[in-house]
């Protein structure tokens, strides 16, 4: 895995760092642009596998938390700006669970009119997560009791292949990749994915490495799996359309049924026992589900827009 190319001067501080330059750094950029989320990505990614030739030290440096640390509260406050707010968990939940009868999102292309190139795009984009799957929501483990923790470590065991490697979600996406005839490398595709894509990520990471963010977190995780699975249907019956390898469906329909069962556990077991013990998390939950709901928007948003356009949705190196 080695370092991305620089997008900007925070990005080039960071990279720059490193490779043993410069401690300094320039002001705070765009909270959504390309510089602060490749920054951002790449001082997180210390956490997951690390880069080749950096020294796993830089983990912990005390230079870079303080400039990580600013990078994160830009992120937060721009999060905090853009979203509703409020703590109605009941009406979030409810609004999560009906799918709109007009629904215009990337999904919704790919089964009615996408093309083959459309769907390689797609998977790359979402390469920088699955290659990492239900990594950044272990972090919430430790963080939880009860029956909250008992059923969130139910989840993840699913989404770690319930013991067996060969089911790893992580590695089914590799599956998938290899299916899509697309390089498996771990992050391969770092650099041709936009901050868009990026900052999907980065909330995850964000969320899961602060405690005091771990309602946000398990609001993230619950969104993510109340709308996987009716996600998941079009994505098989667009492949279905464009005769996609065997690879590439299993890694759908894998999500089709877990995240069924998945959504349940994390309303009624997660959420309401956390909220139960917590009461006062419950404006965090609140918060997280309405920030994945925005990130996951303006992702939407940005590839459909260069897709109509005719265009790459992915960034030219």
């Amino acid at each position: 895995m080695k370092l991305p190319e620089p997008r900007g001067p925070l990005s080039h501080a960071v990279i720059d760092m490193l490779r043993g330059g410069s401690r300094e750094w320039p002001a705070m950029s765009d909270p959504y642009g390309e510089d602060l989320q490749l920054a951002l990505h790449t001082a997180y990614e210390l956490h997951y596998r690390g880069f080749t030739g950096v020294d796993p030290e830089w983990e912990w440096d005390p230079d870079l938390l303080r400039l990580r640390r600013e990078m994160e509260k830009a992120f937060l406050d721009a999060l905090r700006a853009d979203v509703r707010g409020g703590d109605d968990i009941e009406g979030e939940l409810a609004e999560l669970l009906v799918e709109p009868v007009d629904g215009k999102g990337v999904s919704h292309f790919l089964k009615d009119e996408g093309e083959w190139w459309h769907m390689r795009e797609y998977f790359v984009h979402r390469s920088i997560y699955h290659h990492k799957e239900a990594d950044p929501h272990a972090w919430v483990i430790p963080r939880l009791q009860g029956q909250a923790k008992a059923a969130l470590v139910a989840v993840e065991f699913d989404e770690f292949g319930g013991g067996r490697g060969d089911r790893l979600h992580s590695q089914l996406y590799v599956d998938l990749l290899a299916g899509a005839g697309l390089n498996t490398g771990y992050l391969h595709y770092l650099d041709q994915a936009p901050a868009e894509m990026l900052a999907v990520v980065n909330m995850m990471s964000l969320f899961g490495l602060h405690r005091s963010l771990r309602g946000a977190l398990v609001g993230h995780f619950a969104a993510a799996e109340i709308t996987t699975a009716p996600s998941a249907q079009r994505m098989v019956k667009a492949l279905a359309r464009l005769e996609a390898d065997e690879a590439c469906v299993h890694f759908y329909t894998e999500h089709m049924e877990a995240d069924a069962v998945h959504e349940q556990v994390m309303r009624r077991d997660v959420i309401g026992d956390l909220l139960k013990r917590e009461p006062e998390l419950t404006g965090s939950v609140v918060f997280g589900i309405q920030a994945t709901e925005l990130l996951e928007d303006r992702f939407g948003e940005h590839v459909l827009s260069s897709w109509r356009a005719g265009r790459s949705s992915l960034r030219q190196s």
